[in-house]
């Protein structure tokens, strides 16, 4: 397969993925926002009956639709990126205007996509990489929107990075897995130092997980340069809030996007060390 090729081939996944990116970011939060008050409701003994027929909600069902006028989108609205150009960024039905992060989202997937290609050649490292980068784009939209990085999304990051490398296709075996425990347990201390000095939490449990997940993909020997460009990139971030006049107590930092792509960056660009 030649580079060309191979390069439209890995973006064009990458646009597809991003869509379904997409659906992810919506559908996934709403979905757990559910399930949690359901356990309150059994907890509480609250909980009603079943109601026969009652409509269910999934990463399939219902069918995608507008927000607003809840008209069903037809498959050649769900185009990605093209759709959105062709719309004009509106909905078909009621002009109700579609948020700028759909086609940003594909764009994105599509761009990483093409940059693995670029660096990667074809094989199953590649396409396992081209995974890891989607569930990434993933967790990164939902804890910058929700500021929750879902066990649904790291867990299954944390095993395919090990997966990977069961025959050190990027890191030997025993560093990939010393990278999870350690990449865990490095921010686990860091939480309880600040907690026990502050009495506040200063990071959540899923980006301890996350870390994990990125350590068992680039073993232990790039944990330190991977936080590193995190927590540059986190101080970056709240020095552009500043300058924009958001006030950090109002509006909290999510730490994940910071670490997703410093750990991206180091996993995909095989010349970084």
């Amino acid at each position: 397969m030649t580079l060309s090729l191979w390069l439209i081939t890995m973006c064009g996944l990458g646009l597809l993925a991003g869509s379904v990116v997409n659906c992810v970011t919506w559908r996934l939060p709403v979905m757990l926002q559910q399930q949690a008050q359901r356990e309150w409701l059994q907890l509480s003994g609250l909980l009603p009956p079943e109601e026969k027929g009652q409509a269910r909600f999934n990463l399939f069902l219902p069918r995608s639709c507008c927000p607003c006028c809840r008209s069903p989108l037809a498959f050649y609205h769900t185009i990605p990126l093209l759709s959105w150009l062709l719309l004009k960024g509106r909905c078909h039905r009621c002009q109700h205007r579609i948020s700028w992060r759909y086609p940003l989202v594909e764009l994105v997937a599509a761009l990483c996509s093409g940059w693995i290609a670029y660096c990667w050649p074809p094989g199953e490292t590649a396409f396992a990489l081209a995974l890891s980068t989607w569930l990434l784009i993933a967790l990164t939209a939902i804890d910058i929107q929700h500021m929750q990085l879902p066990d649904l999304l790291t867990l299954p990051l944390l095993w395919l990075g090990l997966l990977t490398n069961l025959k050190g296709a990027l890191v030997p075996l025993n560093e990939a897995v010393i990278g999870a425990v350690a990449g865990y347990l490095s921010l686990w201390l860091l939480f309880w130092g600040f907690k026990l000095a502050t009495g506040k939490e200063g990071l959540g449990y899923g980006d301890l997980k996350l870390l994990a997940a990125l350590g068992a993909w680039c073993g232990w020997q790039r944990l330190p340069t991977l936080l590193l460009y995190a927590a540059f990139m986190g101080i970056l971030a709240v020095l552009l809030l500043r300058l924009a006049g958001r006030s950090m107590q109002d509006n909290p930092l999510p730490f994940g996007p910071c670490l997703a792509l410093s750990g991206w960056w180091l996993l995909v660009t095989p010349s970084v060390t």
